[in-house]
Parts: structure tokens; sequence; C-alpha cells
């Protein structure tokens, strides 16, 4: 299962491991991120929609290349499907194999709309493809493959067909193709390989094949047609013919090195188109990641509208505030570690233009409360209108934990001290929190007896006197 994507369920490619521990492949991520604002983990959602936090959200620069998933991939053991084909071997040849599998469907390249075995393409061509059609310059029919070729003089495509009985002849105690060897070994090629990499190496060294056949031939010329002489006087009507043989498939291989010039001018020509098709897309690249840095800043922007419509949501405007804390147990633990060791509410007022406070509470306590309490601040914060507020702060406070069974709350309150610098106009952000650091017993926060913790959400409650 770790294998499979969470989008699509297939095998991983270019796996990507997101913030919440799932994986993506790469192009998967990549198109429900685009296709979808805001998009939550599918697997997140299935798993448990009510843990769904801000480390479901997808997204591609929260996402990350898991290596290790990768190469365990490339290494396991597969096999192909393809009726008839017995290949096995590991992940990262099967792309290899997929492209020279001989029993896999191929659509013709003409466009006729037949799908054929590859290894069966050739023989389609040849006698059953309605659409692989010539014009013969001679009689300007238009013909069949099969019929061209009984049609013209020289069989040009057919050159091995006629050739190679021509070696069987010469070379009856030698096998022509060697299984682990080039089938143009007997002329002088020296590549040995896998069935694969022999395929390879054939369709792109054809102009040395066609360099060796000449030289072979020449060779054959040079050994045979002097030897006929100097035991006859004269040529006899069997070295002709094959001294004519000879210069058939020495026009044959001119022809077919010209061919190869022609083709490795156009290869030539596409490498250009290449580097020019290349160049365009780095342009492209690099305009996307301008977009993309565009996109971020935007996404930015709209995060921090999030915030303040957040923000907004909760404020209050009358010195009351209840806070909702969710996930008690988990912020306990937090506390107790370390990890998180206090949490602030968010802000409100006690009034429109009023003081701007806040809350914060240590679930583990603080000072004489540590390890023992529930400790509760008031944190008195900058605000926009301090400018117009007496000083110091001077409102009685009143701090509740809510039973949520409507039986005893807890309840403990303050008036500020006036000396202190806690209630005095902030200069920074916020002023040292004040209160109440053995406000209540962690045992009886615990406790069954009581319900201040339900469904592992408590409530805190302050109210400030504003008259």
């Amino acid at each position: 299962q770790k294998y499979l994507c969470s989008n699509c369920n297939n095998v991983l490619k270019k796996a990507l491991q997101t913030l919440c521990g799932h994986r993506y492949c790469s192009a998967c991520l990549s198109w429900i991120v685009r296709n979808n604002k805001n998009a939550i983990c599918q697997k997140c959602k299935e798993e448990d929609p009510s843990t769904l936090s801000e480390g479901s959200l997808l997204a591609e620069e929260r996402a990350f290349g898991d290596a290790a998933i990768n190469k365990e991939i490339s290494e396991l053991k597969v096999h192909c499907v393809t009726l008839g084909c017995s290949w096995s071997g590991i992940m990262k040849n099967f792309e290899e194999h997929q492209s020279l599998c001989e029993y896999a469907l191929i659509p013709c390249h003409t466009g006729c709309g037949h799908m054929v075995m590859r290894k069966k393409l050739a023989d389609h061509l040849e006698n059953g493809c309605v659409n692989n059609v010539t014009m013969c310059q001679k009689c300007k029919r238009s013909l069949s493959s099969s019929e061209y070729q009984v049609n013209k003089r020289i069989p040009f495509n057919w050159y091995l067909i006629i050739f190679f009985p021509f070696f069987f002849q010469q070379n009856r105690s030698t096998p022509l193709i060697n299984k682990d060897g080039c089938r143009f070994s007997e002329v002088g090629c020296s590549f040995r390989g896998s069935k694969e990499k022999i395929k390879e190496h054939e369709k792109t060294a054809v102009g040395a094949h066609m360099l060796l056949l000449l030289q072979h031939i020449k060779q054959l010329k040079k050994s045979l047609c002097p030897a006929a002489k100097a035991a006859n006087g004269s040529i006899p009507q069997s070295e002709l013919k094959l001294e004519n043989k000879l210069h058939v498939f020495e026009n044959i291989v001119a022809v077919l090195n010209k061919e190869v010039e022609t083709s490795n001018l156009e290869i030539t020509a596409f490498r250009r188109q290449s580097e020019l098709d290349q160049n365009i897309i780095r342009g492209l690249e690099l305009k996307i990641a301008e977009l993309h840095r565009c996109l971020m800043q935007k996404d930015a922007g709209l995060s921090s509208l999030h915030k303040s419509l957040l923000f907004s949501e909760q404020a209050s405007y009358d010195g009351v505030f209840l806070w909702k804390i969710t996930e008690v147990g988990r912020k306990l633990q937090d506390s107790v570690t370390g990890r998180t060791v206090s949490l602030y509410s968010p802000a409100f007022y006690t009034a429109k233009y009023g003081y701007k406070v806040c809350l914060r509470v240590y679930l583990n306590g603080d000072g004489t409360g540590k390890g023992t309490h529930v400790s509760l601040f008031f944190v008195v914060m900058r605000g926009d209108y301090d400018a117009l507020l007496p000083w110091p702060f001077r409102h009685k406070v009143t701090f509740m934990l809510l039973d949520q069974n409507n039986r005893e709350h807890i309840i403990d309150a303050f008036r500020p001290d006036l000396t202190s610098a806690s209630f005095q106009r902030p200069v920074n952000d916020m002023n040292v929190a004040s209160g109440c650091p053995m406000f209540l017993p962690l045992s009886k926060l615990q406790s069954p007896k009581y319900a201040y913790v339900k469904e592992d959400t408590l409530f805190l409650k302050c109210i400030i006197e504003t008259n």
C-alpha cells in the first residue's frame, strides 16, 4: 500500500510526501493543486475527517521528494503482463522494456487504423497495410509494398534477404547470427549485449554497418576474381555472375550510404530545432517560476486576509470573552514536554475603541503553579487607540473556567496593581502577563467528578468591568 499514490492508486511515479505524511505522484499533486482551490488531502478525509488541519492542505511547495520510497520502487521485482512476453526484471528497467516489447500492440504509423504486434509490424506493412503504397517511377502506378518489390528491377529494401544467402554459401561453417552479438558480426562488428541492447545498436549503427559490408564485398571481389583468372586464364561464366552480384551489392550499399547521409542531415536539423525548442522551454520555465512567485505572494496575502477575517469573527468589543480550547489532552502533553508551554487567546477589547487585551494559559502551570496547577494570566496589548485611553489600566478582571454540566464553575478575580508595569501603556506588542499562577489544581481539571474538560474541550471566560 505504501507504494501506491493517494490520488490515482497506481504505483507512485516521482513520489512526493505532503506535510500530513501521505504520498502522491508528482504529476497527480500538480494536477490536484492546479484544478482545486485550497485542495485537502483525500486520504486525510477518508481516515478521519475530524482531524483535518492546516497540514492537510495540499501545495506543491509544501511537499518534498521522497527519495527513499522512489529507490525502493525502482528496485521492485516486476514482470511484463503482455500476452506471450516472458520478460521480468526490476521496475527501473520496465519502461525501457515497454518501448521494445515485441508482443506489445502498437498502432500502425501509416494511419490505417490497425493495432499490430510490434514484431509483426514489418509483415503488416509489406502484406496487409492499405496505406503503405508507393508510386513506381517507371510505370507511374500506386503499388502496395509487396507489388512494388516485385515491380522493381533491384529489390532495394530487401537487400539483406538477397545478401545473407550469399554469406551462407561463403561461410557455411560459421553461424551468421550470434545470440549474444550483432547480426553484422560476420562482417566485422564487435558489439555484444542483451537482445534489447542489440536491437537498439542495430537501429543506430546503420551507417557503420554499411561501411563494413562494402569493405567485405571489396575483399571478396579481390580474393575471388584474380584466383579465377589465374586458374583458367579467363573469367568463367559463374564468376562473371558473381562479379555482377557484387556490383549490384556495391550499388545498393552506395545508395544506402547516401540515405544515411541524408538521415544525418535530418538529424542535425532536428537537433538544431531541439535546441531552439529547449530555449523556448527555458523561457517558459522562467515565466512559470515568476508566475509561481506571484502566486505565492498572493497566497500569502490571502492567508493574511484569512487570519484577519478569523480575528474579526472571534473578536469581542464589550469586555466579555469566551475562549474555546480544543485538543486539551495533546496541548497539555505539549506543555508538559515543553514543546508548547503556553497558549495565547485571540485579542478582544473592552469597547469598540477601548483597551486591547488577551489571555495566556499555561496548562501545566507556571511559576508557583508549575506542574501542579493550571495558570491563567491577563495580558494588556498595544492597541490602535491607546493615546486616547486613561493609563494605567484599572478595570477589575474576572476569570472563569466553565463546568460544562453547569454545576461548579471555577471563578477568580483581581484588581490591577496600578504600580505594576503590566498595566501601564504598552511600548511593545504586549505587556508582561499578570494573573493567577494557581488558578486550578491539575487533579481537579482531570477529575471525572467535574466536566471542565468534555470531548477534549474546555471553555475559559474573561469578564472586564468597564463601568
